[in-house]
């Protein structure tokens, strides 16, 4: 848009560039429709630039280090000194190469004329407001603002130099020597642990026994005690101060055993969460309100905003803050927004979301805390003594499958396992091709893999389909979201 082009006409107007805006302008061009994508930058994707690329290039540095300090175990013995700033170095060159991916994206957007560069709100149905004083008229609207960083209310007096975002804990060029990380889920967990293998002294503390994703007991209770063993990891404690010092910050908290500690930090790594952007966006100007919960009416199915011409995908709408499932929902927005008012209803792929700690955790299809109770049963595994993963030096670690009682059908699975990922994407695929575990246990297991481990985890559950009892499994019980 140009600085004389004041105002502008559009089918369907995108706000947010990121994995679900570029998806749903994929969408709406394969369908000829014409397109404003609004963005006030800085661009390359929460992926690309401040997720999942840049926190792996940092779990694999650690990863690598953690490896060679435990090749003794095997008779291998080599000295390890970690260079931080090196580490970091590769972590934003190579993250600069995913992001410029996505600037290829956004050049040929800005090139054809879509892409506005401006902060957007909505200034009466039908019509945005952008930061440049001009506006932009739409047919449809989608909304992917994505997500922002959860800052919890005791750290918000830190300042930025205490205080890292996983928004800014890539751009430091040296590692810290020590590190307090809030938040025992998915980001804290993961950047936690990679921290700590790089030689930082790290504390990660979490409530309510959170353990990432992870709802059944058994599996959490295991991946807790993994976890515990390598790392100073709290997964429930009660923060009693926190402040900045001429040493760092100090905190004092009970720990997991009830005792209370202090201890100083040269920086604080805030990982509760990361919650969706709609706040300011003017949505109260559409005649819609948020529930009693706090949540916006979006449809799970269709990605529709009340009965409005307006979808909502992506992180921005809390239902599946994963890369894939952000795709995805850009493909269905922008389908449904060219085609409104009919609406799609398509059908989603199986649940599958991975933690890249070390043993990894998944969760996959229906988790426990949302099986019907009496209608699912279980068949697990205990990588202890699993016949590969000893021969690694990896043994530990457990998988439970779930099936249905009366089709025996796969329909879920929690773990935390060694190649963890591997086996996630096995299980999913089973799941969504709606596979027994008659069927799967047809198919063929070489040896030795970690795979065997699942076909364990799946002769357990045949037998209890056979003559076991039930799950009863009750979210409320569990201290978990249903």
């Amino acid at each position: 848009m140009t600085k004389t082009s004041r105002e502008r006409q559009v089918d369907v107007a995108i706000i947010g560039a990121g994995s679900a805006g570029i998806s749903t302008r994929r969408a709406v061009k394969a369908a000829g429709a014409s397109i404003a994508l609004i963005d006030p930058g800085p661009f390359g994707t929460t992926c690309a630039r401040v997720g999942c690329m840049p926190s792996k290039l940092l779990i694999h540095a650690a990863h690598s280090a953690h490896q060679a300090r435990e090749a003794h175990k095997l008779g291998v013995h080599t000295d390890v000194r970690v260079d931080g700033a090196a580490v970091l170095k590769r972590l934003r060159s190579e993250r600069d190469r995913f992001v410029s991916f996505v600037l290829d994206v956004i050049q040929e957007a800005r090139t054809g004329g879509e892409l506005v560069e401006g902060k957007a709100t909505i200034d009466s149905p039908g019509v945005l407001a952008i930061s440049d004083g001009s506006r932009v008229r739409y047919r449809s609207l989608v909304i992917a603002t994505g997500s922002k960083s959860s800052i919890v209310p005791d750290y918000r007096a830190l300042g930025p130099e205490q205080l890292l975002t996983n928004e800014s804990v890539f751009e430091i060029e040296q590692l810290p020597k020590s590190l307090l990380v809030v938040g025992a889920g998915v980001l804290g967990l993961e950047l936690g642990q990679a921290f700590a293998r790089l030689g930082v002294r790290t504390t990660i503390l979490g409530t309510e026994h959170t353990v990432g994703p992870l709802s059944d007991p058994e599996v959490r209770d295991s991946a807790n005690m993994i976890l515990c063993g390598e790392l100073d990891l709290h997964t429930t404690h009660k923060l009693e101060s926190i402040e900045k010092t001429a040493e760092g910050v100090r905190a004092r908290f009970q720990d997991r055993e009830g005792k209370t500690r202090t201890e100083i930090y040269e920086r604080v790594l805030m990982g509760a969460g990361r919650p969706p952007v709609l706040n300011g966006l003017g949505l109260e100007k559409l005649g819609v309100s948020k529930d009693g919960k706090g949540h916006y009416p979006i449809d799970a199915h269709t990605l529709q905003l009340g009965d409005q011409p307006v979808f909502v995908a992506g992180d921005a709408n809390g239902l599946h803050p994963i890369l894939h499932e952000a795709s995805d929902d850009g493909q269905i927005a922008g389908t449904n927004a060219v085609q409104f008012p009919k609406l799609d209803k398509p059908a989603r792929r199986t649940p599958l979301a991975i933690m890249f700690t070390d043993p990894q955790i998944a969760v996959i299809g229906k988790t426990y805390a949302k099986l019907s109770e009496c209608t699912a049963m279980q068949g697990e595994v205990d990588f202890g003594d699993q016949g590969r993963a000893r021969v690694q030096g990896e043994n530990r670690g457990k998988l439970r499958i779930y099936g249905d009682r009366d089709s025996h059908r796969l329909i879920g699975a929690e773990l935390i396992a060694p190649q963890g990922e591997h086996l996630a994407h096995l299980l999913a695929w089973a799941i969504q091709r709606e596979l027994t575990v008659e069927d799967v246990l047809a198919l063929p297991f070489y040896h030795p893999v970690v795979e065997e481990g699942v076909r364990s985890a799946l002769r357990d559950l045949a037998k209890n389909l056979r003559c076991g009892e039930p799950i009863k499994c009750r979210a409320s019980e569990l201290g978990v979201g249903s």
